[in-house]
């Protein structure tokens, strides 16, 4: 297992090798990280302890997000690329072709199961083929009851079981499983695909490793991880203001969840789908996912999801 860093001043990617595997100097060779290549500030570091390990704790601490990041004795560290092992699972349910569109049921906090099953009906009758809860809303057997008995069978209703007893969420009958993985540990994703059931990855957390100024990780490496950990569908920002990411890093995560679903979501709405596609320059494994936008249609929200398919379709 390979990754690159960008250091400064790159000489201490030498330090770094040292605190990622055996901690000093004289450690054992056969485990110790080496710097095999300095480019620039580009340095590119072996980690042959890492070799086929499949365990998300593992990997972070030792490469994503170890002691390297703790250091003051260096001015910057950026992760920016990550040969990663073999083995690692990879989603389960790949993507289907063309665009999909997925919505998430509003407000966030406050519906009781029988009106968060209401507003779920109105989505999946515009034309949303995924519906999901809000990363700040916990969900309950109840609501998945609820929501499920308002949805065709074809749509997915996407359970936060982030803090909750996902035992309880599956057998209420859950069709797919969200989990703020950032928050919770990447080993989380793991432990869901257990269950056989789709794993929707929320990335909120991640723009504090993603946006941490001297100490950071790229998009395309914490997209890679999550789909490699088991994500069947990835969140990629989206190309609006609502969103940090440039345009280069949506596009660099789109290809970095495939085969999973790459999710374009954050400020997207009938007005700007289309306009999403086509700054993204591909039609194909993607999902737009339609929040507060959808709500604020003049027809309603079925109305607001319409339009949203008919903009992708047409």
């Amino acid at each position: 297992m390979r990754a690159v860093y960008e250091i400064r001043p790159p000489s201490w990617g030498e330090t770094l090798a040292i605190l990622q595997s055996v901690s000093l100097p004289d450690g054992p060779e056969r485990v110790r990280a080496r710097v095999v290549g300095v480019d620039g500030v580009h340095v590119t570091v072996e980690f042959p302890a890492l070799d086929g390990e499949t365990s998300a704790e593992q990997l972070l601490a030792a490469c994503v997000a170890g002691e390297w990041a703790d250091r003051g004795d260096v001015e910057s560290c950026r992760l920016v690329e990550v040969e990663w092992p073999e083995r690692l699972p990879g989603p389960a349910f790949p993507a289907s072709s063309g665009v999909s569109i997925g919505a998430i049921v509003k407000p966030a906090l406050g519906l009781t199961p029988g009106e968060a099953a209401a507003v779920a009906a109105e989505l999946a009758a515009g034309g949303a083929v995924l519906v999901k809860d809000d990363e700040l809303q916990r969900s309950s057997p109840e609501r998945v009851r609820g929501i499920n008995a308002a949805i065709p069978e074809h749509v997915l209703y996407a359970a936060n079981v982030t803090g909750g007893d996902a035992d309880a969420i599956v057998e209420a009958g859950a069709r797919a499983l969200m989990v703020n993985a950032f928050l919770a540990g990447l080993g989380s994703i793991a432990r869901l695909r257990a269950y056989g059931l789709p794993i929707f990855v929320h990335r909120v957390g991640s723009a504090f490793l993603r946006r941490g100024g001297p100490v950071s990780v790229s998009a395309r490496v914490l997209a890679e991880l999550t789909r490699l950990l088991g994500a069947d569908y990835v969140q990629v920002g989206s190309f609006s203001a609502r969103t940090f990411d440039t345009d280069d890093e949506v596009r660099e995560q789109i290809e970095a969840a495939r085969p999973a679903t790459a999710v374009i979501g954050g400020g997207v709405g009938a007005e700007n789908a289309r306009e999403q596609l086509e700054r993204a320059g591909t039609r194909d494994g993607v999902m737009l996912l339609l929040g507060s936008a959808a709500y604020a249609h003049p027809d309603g929200l079925r109305a607001g999801v319409a339009a949203a398919v008919s903009a992708v379709e047409g």
